[in-house]
């Protein structure tokens, strides 16, 4: 969920449309994602969505490190890079630099998402709830291999014991 280099979206990719911003902000379970260094090892992965004064999106990833036995997060800033009904998305963790995301599949009631980054090595499986409903899952996974990512790849993201010092991904510690 976090991105490296410039906000785009790989080619042949079409972020979806309509899509209402303000009906994605809020909560989303980290389902399921490829592995790449900045989340590595980590469960109960959680991103929240809020709006700043400024208009923008203040993006939450948390993630629980059970080796290290401590949460992680990052605190990032988004912005529209599309059309206002269009949901691709520029992230940045690391001041000036920003990096794409891109909702390309969209549950119409906004309960699961599937997003690629820059490229297709970036992916993740969203959803409201901790858990994926089994259709979803199955589009996912196709519309991934259509993508060119790989499902057989994709790390499924452990919601289903608390961490060891009981805190949902949500609260403050």
């Amino acid at each position: 969920m976090l991105f490296a280099g410039c906000a785009s979206k790989p080619p042949g990719m079409t972020p979806v449309r309509p899509f209402a911003v303000d009906r994605y902000l809020g909560l989303w379970y980290e389902v399921a994602r490829l592995d790449h260094s900045f989340e590595r090892g980590l469960e109960h992965v959680t991103a929240q969505y809020d709006r700043n004064a400024d208009g923008s999106i203040r993006v939450l990833n948390r993630g629980y490190d059970a080796a290290q036995g401590r949460w992680k997060e990052a605190t990032g800033k988004a912005k529209l890079a599309g059309a206002a009904d269009e949901g691709r998305l520029k992230v940045s963790f690391f001041g000036p630099f920003y990096g794409g995301y891109n909702v390309v599949a969209l549950d119409p009631d906004y309960r699961h998402a599937l997003v690629v980054g820059n490229s297709t090595k970036y992916l993740w499986i969203l959803s409201r709830t901790p858990e994926l409903p089994e259709e979803a899952r199955v589009r996912y996974l196709a519309l991934a291999r259509e993508l060119g990512c790989d499902p057989d790849a994709l790390i499924w993201v452990r919601h289903d014991q608390a961490p060891a010092n009981g805190m949902a991904p949500w609260m403050p510690h």
